[in-house]
């Protein structure tokens, strides 16, 4: 059966990388998550500030995503902080891999939603900012802002 995008809702947002970083090409992966996970996912505890993406032995994990402990789950419940395998083709794997380790890239996770049942991560393939790119980044969204503004008053 096929899923639509307007199947799909975002549970968590990762918006300080798109301040840190520049987002060269985003991924969608699986996540192999427990049931007291997901259960605390639905409730929207989860946070991906400060969470990254490691490359090992051909496998993807994504690290320092907070998923809080679920309530009713007692001794079901996992490590909030443990390290989650993130589920993509193998080719799509090897692309990356071949990426990071040449061209100086890292992996963000971006958002977290549901897709149907299933939660889905979207990856940022990104490239850090120098802190003059985030002075210009600020300063262009300062003036848009602004523009709207005046535009909004005539």
């Amino acid at each position: 059966m096929a899923q639509n995008k307007s199947d799909s809702r975002v549970i968590a947002e990762n918006r300080k990388a798109r301040h840190d970083y520049f987002v060269e090409e985003t991924y969608e992966a699986g996540i192999a998550l427990y049931g007291t996970e997901v259960k605390s996912i639905r409730r929207g505890g989860v946070n991906l500030k400060d969470s990254y993406c490691d490359l090992r032995d051909g496998e993807i994990f994504a690290l320092g995503v907070h998923i809080s402990p679920y309530e009713q789950g007692n001794i079901f419940n996992r490590e909030p902080l443990r390290e989650k395998k993130l589920l993509m083709h193998k080719r799509e794997i090897m692309k990356l891999l071949g990426l990071v380790t040449r061209d100086g890239y890292t992996l963000v996770p971006l958002s977290l939603y549901f897709k149907g049942s299933h939660v889905k991560m979207c990856i940022g393939l990104c490239r850090g900012k120098k802190l003059y790119d985030k002075r210009y980044s600020i300063a262009r969204r300062d003036a848009e802002r602004e523009m709207e503004r005046r535009m909004k008053d005539r």
